[in-house]
């Protein structure tokens, strides 16, 4: 039987800390989200290994996941941390993270890109210097865009070809309103690009939450399978987020 790697998931705990992002209706997700509720997860569901993925622009978290990963008897095989791309200090930030408690499970950093004002966030001359330090490290970079934000992405992702980027959640396509353009032109150019890859993720929680099929996945999901083929996208459950709309062994 072949082994299911979840590539992306989170974990979180509204008592300890602040989730900015967790308003509207991802309001019902504030509860504590535990290693314990993610081994029931996934055990029922038949996944062996997990990769945790930030939730807070708080290097304080990156640490903890870290840490949290060392303990999970291998269960969390890899952590995509957050840590500033912008600092001068980057490099040394890194080389501490990967200095500490759980530092080899360490394999990216992710930036909320999405929630930025500035659709070309990315392009900043620091920002780069930090994507260089990353690729120095071996370490690659979640893109959590949109379709906003694509051009953007493309053209750093042109520029930076010894970066590895990883687009988040197909690039949340705006499956609800049944919408494809400017999406697919955009994420399509993106693809071309060896140094992109992407995850099949998030996909349940941008359909109709309450109503959603597979049929209403399929335009999209068809479209990431042609565009990186299966050598360059990974699952990703999204869990606890995908509660929204599906639990995790649905998905």
């Amino acid at each position: 039987m072949s082994e299911v790697v979840d590539a992306h998931h989170h974990l979180w705990d509204p008592s300890r800390r602040q989730y900015p992002w967790m308003t509207g209706p991802a309001a019902v997700l504030r509860r504590p989200e535990t290693m314990d509720d993610l081994r029931r997860e996934t055990s029922s569901a038949g996944v062996s290994r997990t990769v945790l993925v930030q939730t807070v622009a708080e290097l304080a978290e990156t640490e903890e996941f870290l840490a949290t990963s060392a303990d999970s008897a291998g269960l969390i095989a890899g952590v995509v941390g957050w840590a500033d791309l912008r600092s001068p200090e980057l490099g040394d930030t890194l080389d501490r993270l990967r200095a500490g408690p759980g530092g080899d499970r360490l394999v990216g950093i992710r930036h909320q890109v999405h929630d930025e004002p500035d659709p070309d966030w990315l392009d900043q001359p620091c920002v780069l210097r930090g994507l260089d330090a990353l690729a120095r490290r071996g370490l690659c970079f979640d893109l959590l865009v949109r379709s906003r934000e694509l051009p953007s992405a493309l053209r750093v992702a042109r520029a930076r070809p010894q970066v590895s980027f990883v687009v988040d959640h197909g690039a949340k396509p705006a499956i609800a309103r049944g919408e494809v353009e400017p999406w697919a032109s955009r994420l399509a150019a993106l693809a071309e690009l060896d140094n992109v890859a992407c995850k099949l993720s998030g996909l349940v929680t941008e359909a109709p939450r309450h109503s959603w099929t597979v049929a209403d996945l399929e335009p999209y999901t068809a479209r990431l399978l042609d565009w990186f083929s299966p050598g360059r996208l990974m699952f990703g459950s999204d869990w606890p987020v995908c509660t929204l709309a599906a639990g995790y062994a649905g998905v």
